[in-house]
């Protein structure tokens, strides 16, 4: 088990999970507020990193590509403050950053988890029902309906027509924006083909123009996520809740099972009464130290995760 407390919030790792619980009050960001605790399961991640500065570092996870609907919705959009999978380290915390990194990396070598972009979501998206937004009004999403509701800052053409709502079923994609700049944001829902050009934001019926005048603007990316592993076509595919991947229905039906692909899973570790596995894994590891492949931190922690295990 390794863990770091900080203000920034506190990750725990078991060995095969990275559980993130976001730290709470003045200065945590309202997007991971809002995402509250993920756990990150060993085979959605590409790599970890610590990144030294003068007042201490930074945690980062690197996850696969495709592994994330919130990283899929905001789609490399998100500043620093608001990515969950970063955290700000305190200067007298960096030797335990360290050693969580260390941890975390000889459990990915040992596991041989691939560092490729996979085909289906290893995470679940948010919790339903999920609301948020800003601009010119709010987005909230139920599980099978998405809903659209109007302040007084948005314009006659969407007011006129009050509150709108539609079935996740006739949603086609979906895109966040945020502010940059002088240019408005958006939360965007395509509806049917969509190949007829877009009105602007402002002017959609089924968007949200989001002007970056507040944080709060990136709750929208929740939304989003959670409308995207619902999609009806099941490109997405999220764990259901005993981490058994499943097909997610667009009407609430009943999830289908599905085998992952063995690309996207890592190869099964032997039990801890194999001993006789553990040791050619251990030699497995001294030849690739020896070939230059593995560094010699890399094959202290690899060997060190091997060994608790006999």
């Amino acid at each position: 088990m390794a863990e770091i407390i900080q203000r920034d919030g506190t990750w725990t790792f078991d060995g095969e999970s990275v559980r993130i619980t976001p730290g709470r009050g003045k200065g945590i960001h309202p997007l991971r507020e809002g995402l509250g605790e993920c756990v990150v399961p060993l085979r959605a991640l590409a790599g970890i990193s610590f990144e030294p500065d003068r007042k201490g570092g930074r945690l980062r996870l690197r996850l696969r590509d495709g592994a994330c609907p919130v990283l899929r919705a905001a789609d490399g959009r998100l500043k620093v403050g608001a990515d969950p999978y970063q955290l700000t380290v305190e200067k007298d915390r960096t030797g335990v950053a360290e050693y969580f990194v260390d941890e975390v990396r000889g459990a990915l070598l040992v596991e041989q988890v691939p560092t490729g972009a996979v085909d289906e979501f290893l995470l679940p998206g948010p919790a339903v029902p999920v609301a948020g937004g800003g601009g010119d009004g709010t987005a909230s999403f139920d599980g099978t309906t998405v809903r659209l509701a109007w302040n007084w800052k948005a314009k006659e053409v969407k007011t006129s027509g009050g509150p709108v709502a539609f079935p996740v079923s006739e949603v086609t994609g979906v895109h966040w924006v945020p502010a940059i700049g002088l240019e408005n944001g958006h939360l965007r829902f395509v509806r049917g083909e969509g190949t007829a050009p877009a009105p602007a934001a402002e002017y959609d019926p089924y968007s949200l123009d989001l002007w970056g005048l507040s944080k709060k603007e990136y709750t929208a990316v929740p939304v989003a996520a959670a409308v995207l592993v619902r999609l009806p076509d099941a490109a997405s595919r999220a764990p259901g809740p005993d981490g058994v991947a499943a097909v997610t229905a667009a009407e609430g039906a009943a999830p289908a099972e599905i085998a992952a692909p063995e690309t996207t899973t890592p190869a099964s570790a032997p039990s801890g009464d194999d001993h006789d596995a553990l040791l050619r894994r251990l030699r497995e590891l001294g030849e690739l130290h020896r070939a230059g492949v593995l560094t010699d931190d890399e094959f202290t922690a690899a060997k060190q995760a091997v060994l608790k295990r006999l």
